[in-house]
């Protein structure tokens, strides 16, 4: 299909080059096809851009083309961010059985409990989870429980943090950011919160 970037055929590249991230950051999915999606895999292998990796993830998880199978698979357990390894579990979930799905998710949600621990006022991630394009979308679309489940361990896990933490943006169905705050009153409500500690 005409309309995808040469630039990002192109494997000897950089992607620190402003010209490749362009034409990655712009793409629009409908220019992916089962001949050029393997430029995106091998981007997303080669990389430590966590903001690349990020993109192609989410360019990826609504295809079946077989050999995503094994990409999503090992996406899924190289991703330390949680948002992350759900998208690679949204581009997984096309090809795996709900049994095998929920065993992925008890090992995500006693992550995601010590999460709370380690980092109690992680609103990003949490946002990040909630997005439309993330847990919620996978409730909806397969209403498997386990989906459920980790869905509402979210939720109460953000509902637990103190209200500075809360309602600063979300995430939309393509899975980009909406600020529902601005950026200076995000941070006085933060920078407030930490003062009175």
């Amino acid at each position: 299909m005409s309309n995808f970037p040469d630039l990002l055929t192109d494997e000897k590249i950089k992607d620190s080059n402003k010209d490749f991230r362009n034409a990655l950051f712009s793409l629009d999915k409908k220019f992916i096809d089962k001949d050029n999606y393997v430029h995106l895999t091998r981007i997303y292998s080669a990389t430590k851009q966590l903001d690349i990796r990020n993109k192609i993830l989410r360019l990826l998880y609504d295809f079946d083309f077989p050999y995503l199978k094994d990409f999503f698979d090992t996406a899924y357990k190289k991703e330390r961010y949680l948002d992350m390894k759900i998208y690679a579990l949204r581009g997984l979930s096309q090809f795996v059985s709900e049994k095998e799905i929920e065993k992925l998710l008890i090992k995500f949600n006693l992550t995601l409990l010590k999460r709370q621990e380690t980092t109690p006022y992680n609103y990003q991630e949490y946002e990040l989870l909630r997005g439309k394009n993330s847990l919620p979308y996978l409730v909806q679309k397969y209403n498997y429980n386990c989906f459920k489940e980790t869905l509402n361990q979210v939720n109460e896990q953000y509902n637990a943090m103190p209200y500075a933490f809360k309602g600063h943006f979300t995430i939309d169905e393509n899975g980009e950011g909406v600020s529902l705050r601005s950026p200076e009153e995000s941070s006085k409500m933060i920078k407030d919160f930490f003062n009175k500690q």
